[in-house]
């Protein structure tokens, strides 16, 4: 009989011996560590910190949906997604969420509801947590985009944007998750149909 005891499942496997910032600028810092890798081996593994992103599914009353199209420097494709941003330094999730909203949208909702957080969007190179949100009772205003930013908004019935999921129009990792989890959420509690 072995004297070895099994081993736990979700230890975590990997072991640091040294990380160094390589580089940081105002939206994200890279860390690479000297680390000893599961099989035993010595390797490297790099990180990306970001902050926290948040994302809005700004549904009106006849369950239209706002997206918001823009071109993504990273990805070189026109984008079309839920509105969407980072948090400020000490900002919570939900004043994010409210001055993207305005800033992107035009809109200020006066209910908020949570519809998810902490979901990592890619765990294997990046930090990054997310945060989504449903926003209801809308009332417009002018919008204020970031000087990164050329945007387009448009409303959407919220069945086009599932199929937009489907035939992937809508590709953006947070957008997807949003609009799937809230099709699911409004059909529990409202009997939401689509």
């Amino acid at each position: 009989m072995s004297s070895d005891a099994p081993l736990d499942p979700f230890a975590n496997p990997w072991k640091t011996l040294e990380t160094r910032r390589v580089y940081t600028n105002e939206w994200i810092s890279v860390r690479e560590s000297q680390v000893i890798r599961p099989d035993g081996e010595p390797g490297i593994y790099g990180v990306v910190d970001t902050r926290i992103a948040t994302g809005v599914i700004a549904l009106t009353p006849e369950n239209e949906v706002f997206l918001v199209g823009q071109y993504r420097y990273p990805t070189e494709i026109y984008s079309w997604e839920l509105v969407e941003g980072g948090t400020d330094e000490g900002e919570e999730p939900l004043d994010a969420a409210k001055r993207e909203l305005a800033e992107e949208a035009g809109l200020i909702a006066h209910n908020w509801h949570l519809l998810a957080d902490n979901i990592q969007v890619s765990n294997c190179i990046s930090s990054e947590i997310g945060v989504i949100f449903i926003a209801t009772d809308l009332e417009e205003i002018e919008p204020n985009p970031d000087g990164t930013e050329r945007l387009q908004v448009k409303r959407v019935p919220f069945a086009e944007t599932l199929g937009m999921v489907d035939t992937g129009q809508i590709t953006d990792s947070i957008s997807i998750m949003g609009i799937l989890m809230a099709e699911r959420y409004l059909r529990a509690e409202n009997g939401f149909g689509v």
